[in-house]
Order: C-alpha cells, then structure tokens, then sequence
C-alpha cells in the first residue's frame, strides 16, 4: 500500500507506537496511512505515528476485519477462540501470524476470575515494536466471549529463534532454500 490521506468517518480507537498507549482519533480528522500489514494500519496523526487495528478499519474507509467470536452460553472462555484470536495478530514488521512465528510460549485461563494469562517472547528483546504487540493481544484476546482480562508476560527464556516458527511461516518467510 502506497502512503495515502484519509479521513476519519467515525472516532478510531488507535494505539501510539512504540508505546502502545490508547488513543482517540475524532471523527473527521485527516491522517496518513503509512503502511498495512497484517490487516493492521500504521498511520500518521498531529505529527504521532499510531497502530489502527483492522477491526476499526472502516473508521478509516476500508473494509472492517471481522472478529467476532459465539458465546456458547456456558459462561467459559473457549480456548480455541483465544488462540483464533491470537493468530490474527501479525508482527508489526514481518506480515506472518504472532501464533506461526512461534512468539506465543503459552496460556492460561481462569475460568472463575475470567482472565486469559500469555506468555510469548518478541523476536528480538530489544525490538521496540514490543508495547505495541502486546496491546494487539490484549485488543484482539479481549473480544473473545466471557474475556474480562487479558495479562501478557514477556519473556526472553528461551529465547526465540526461526526454528520455532511453523514450516508455513518459514516458506512464507523464504527460510527454506
């Protein structure tokens, strides 16, 4: 996607890179997408480089990505959901899901408390797309039914490394020769 001005058609829930704090970007201001990967928009606003997620892709005037998950009415957190969840996410800077990669070490659910505990790594310790990634699980994870909390913990041990990634994302990823 080349660079390109919009403007907002409703308020956009956003999040400031690196920090991955949340933002509100009104309705009709003008912005600036950078780039889209993963179903992600990197835009520019009042001089601030923000992550729109693709649920709220029609605030922007494109196609809104749906994920929407069924509550089966038993008032548990589905496991699988949260994983569907989680490989929607993609890393900010290689377009191939957090779940291929080989970032997401675990989870845990309390089904009494309705928290969902992720234990994942990044890339690269120091990558500082970090804060944002997190606040893509907490976003994405969050919108799984009966989800009343979403806590990730970065950990670097073991750290990661290409063979953790699944042989799909390796061939997409042009590891295999």
């Amino acid at each position: 996607m080349q660079q390109s001005m919009v403007v907002t058609q409703r308020d956009c829930p956003a999040r400031r890179v690196p920090s991955g704090d949340p933002v509100i970007i009104p309705n009709g201001q003008f912005i600036t997408i950078n780039q889209s990967l993963g179903g992600n928009y990197t835009v520019t606003w009042q001089g601030n480089m923000l992550r729109i997620d693709g649920t709220d892709a029609d605030a922007i005037g494109y196609e809104q990505q749906q994920l929407e998950f069924d509550d089966d009415g038993s008032g548990q957190i589905n496991e699988e959901q949260v994983w569907a969840a989680l490989d929607t996410i993609f890393d900010p800077e290689i377009p191939i899901s957090i779940v291929h990669l080989g970032l997401v070490y675990g989870i845990a659910l309390n089904q009494d408390t309705g928290v969902v505990d992720i234990r994942m790594t990044l890339t690269a310790p120091g990558c500082g797309m970090g804060p944002v990634l997190v606040s893509d699980v907490e976003y994405r994870v969050a919108k799984v039914p009966n989800v009343n909390e979403v806590k990730v913990e970065l950990v670097f041990d073991p750290p990661w490394h290409k063979d953790m990634m699944t042989e799909e994302a390796q061939l997409e990823a042009g590891l295999f020769f």
